[in-house]
């Protein structure tokens, strides 16, 4: 008898990270067919020639010989001792040590997080458009994604009626992303405050993921979760990887705020799954204190003139230009959203878009859909590149929308 061929968790079926997900994979293809791909769907600086700062690069090299052993379950403690004292500076009330968590990138905090949490059937609060790894961190840990719209008509911010109107008796926690990646918005304090307001009100976890905090454009604001939460449970994350260039280094850490009585059995959750797995990459810990501690080397890069606000303008220039698209000016992070207008070009789709780019323009973006949106009309592209690809990309686009315009049925009758 021949053996039965090993099925996959059913959980996956739900998952989806179109990210690196069907058309990474043909772009892959099309590269080695001989074709140059220029790949905009992921923030991944180091394949746009940023470089992680000297300082940190130099902290890693001079403590290699400290780094064989297995580490702290929660991180080394030099690390989360500056992980904690920017917190303070910020005006968050963690009490020590022991509520900081380093982790093997974001990513894997966020699944730990939630798999403290979760029951079966629990739900979260998430954003549409979300980052996808939140809904998929939910769903393999049994739990449910419950979605409140950021629509593009209200600068992509969430209305807190609308959130509270999706809470019910098996809602746990709720999460930010703040900036917001894919949209770049950026939260006021007065929307962030109502969010806190409800979280106490219905007895929500709040997960704050905050890995762009200091990836803002023209003065947008940026005010820390936590700092408005006080004594009720709420979770931060941040990281090396976005703010000083460092993706590869796969460093991210967690702060857990919070009155003792309503935090002290999560936290002790919390170090129970970080045990299991033993420890973070411990070379790239030593990185963690000189970053929090030293220059400030991403503030002339998203200042005016600075090469990311460069190419910010040169993507709402791009939009400004096309008769498809408009978009809400992105505020932080490292990323654009736009939409394809509905009076232009009414049957859209924009997966059939991107794989159009893909296979006839050889540019890689992610469509809306990806980031659990519904009837998505958007993309994301990142502001990684230089300005002039930024534009080649925007002529690029442009074509693809031309043709599928002569395309619709409307067009040819006419």
């Amino acid at each position: 008898m021949r053996p039965s061929a090993i099925q996959p968790s059913l959980h996956l079926a739900e998952v989806r990270y179109e990210i690196r997900g069907a058309l990474a994979r043909r772009a892959r293809a099309l590269e080695a067919a001989g074709h140059d791909v220029l790949k905009l769907n992921i923030g991944n600086p180091g394949r746009f020639g940023f470089r992680a700062p000297a300082h940190l690069t130099a902290a890693i090299t001079a403590h290699l010989a400290d780094s064989d052993a297995y580490g702290h379950e929660q991180g080394l403690e030099s690390a989360r001792a500056a992980i904690l004292a920017q917190q303070h500076a910020r005006g968050v009330d963690a009490e020590g040590i022991e509520r900081v968590f380093i982790g093997n990138g974001v990513s894997e905090l966020i699944d730990l997080a939630l798999r403290a949490v979760l029951n079966p059937g629990d739900e979260v609060l998430l954003p549409a458009p979300d980052y996808p790894l939140w809904s998929a961190a939910t769903i393999l840990n049994a739990g449910t994604p419950r979605y409140y719209a950021c629509p593009a008509s209200r600068a992509h911010l969430p209305d807190p009626d609308e959130i509270e109107a999706l809470c019910g008796p098996r809602t746990r926690a709720i999460v930010l992303i703040n900036p917001n990646n894919p949209t770049g918005a950026c939260y006021p304090r007065a929307l962030l405050e109502r969010i806190v307001d409800l979280a106490r009100r219905r007895g929500l976890l709040l997960l704050s993921d905050e890995i762009y905090d200091s990836i803002r454009y023209d003065a947008a604001p940026f005010t820390p979760l936590a700092s408005l939460a006080g004594d009720w449970p709420c979770m931060t994350f941040a990281g090396l990887s976005k703010v000083h260039r460092a993706c590869g280094f796969r460093i991210g850490w967690a702060t857990l705020s919070g009155s003792g009585e309503r935090v002290e059995a999560y936290r002790d959750a919390l170090q129970l799954l970080a045990a299991l797995r033993l420890c973070a990459n411990v070379p790239a810990q030593w990185a963690i204190e000189p970053a929090l501690a030293g220059p400030d080397t991403i503030s002339a890069l998203t200042a005016p003139h600075g090469r990311l606000h460069e190419a910010r303008r040169a993507v709402l220039e791009g939009v400004a230009r096309s008769r498809f698209l408009e978009c809400v000016a992105p505020e932080g992070a490292l990323y654009a959203f736009p939409a394809v207008r509905a009076d232009v070009l009414p049957a859209f789709d924009d997966n059939e878009f991107a794989l159009r780019l893909l296979d006839e323009e050889h540019a890689l973006v992610v469509p809306g859909s990806s980031f659990n949106l519904v009837d998505s009309r958007h993309f994301r592209i990142t502001l990684l590149p230089e300005p002039a690809q930024i534009a080649d990309v925007f002529a690029r686009i442009e074509r693809v929308l031309a043709r599928m315009e002569q395309e619709q049925p409307e067009s040819k009758v006419a």
